[in-house]
């Protein structure tokens, strides 16, 4: 009889365990899900004011009428993508600002007018923060992939209902003449 409680109490402290394990794990993933979803909107606020600002840009009347059409229509895609065209409008805004800033004179004409280096430095700030905005939501998208394809999460259905992260894939190199100015 004492044999018999034993095992019952032995085979009860290991499924409480293991109860206890999964839902950590659970937690774990609901966790890493909050994180994607408060990176995701970290990186739509930056990508948003970046697109923003190239609008203020291009309508301020700094930019010679080629470049402030560029850089308008891409601000403005950006802007009004929907989410499934949104990392190539992201990416076209990308390359509209390199294009639009491949000559220093560009930038010498926006620091020039009155409030130019204001607008300068916001626009520098602004396309530096969104790698790293990126970043974090790739790297936490990453560490939620991770976690979902352990056996014990698909087994389970520790995941729920929640959707699979994605990463989003733009072209976020800023112009080098903004590089160079952020650096010195």
């Amino acid at each position: 009889m004492t044999a018999t409680l034993i095992w019952i109490l032995v085979v009860l402290v290991v499924l409480v365990a293991i109860g206890l394990y999964l839902s950590w794990t659970a937690g774990r993933l609901d966790r890493l899900h909050a994180r994607i979803d408060a990176a995701r909107a970290a990186l739509d606020a930056q990508l948003l004011r970046r697109a923003s600002v190239a609008q203020e840009l291009a309508t301020s009347g700094v930019l010679d009428p080629a470049a402030s059409i560029v850089l308008y229509e891409a601000a403005h895609a950006a802007r009004q993508a929907e989410e499934e065209q949104r990392e190539v409008a992201e990416s076209d805004l990308s390359q509209a600002l390199r294009a639009v800033f491949a000559d220093v004179q560009q930038l010498e004409a926006v620091r020039e007018a009155p409030g130019g280096e204001a607008a300068a430095h916001e626009l520098t700030e602004t396309v530096l923060r969104v790698p790293m905005a990126r970043r974090f939501h790739n790297d936490a998208v990453g560490g939620a992939r991770r976690l979902r394809e352990h056996r014990k999460v698909r087994w389970f259905r520790l995941a729920g209902h929640a959707p699979f992260p994605m990463a989003f894939e733009m072209d976020d190199e800023p112009p080098a003449v903004l590089m160079d100015r952020s650096r010195s």
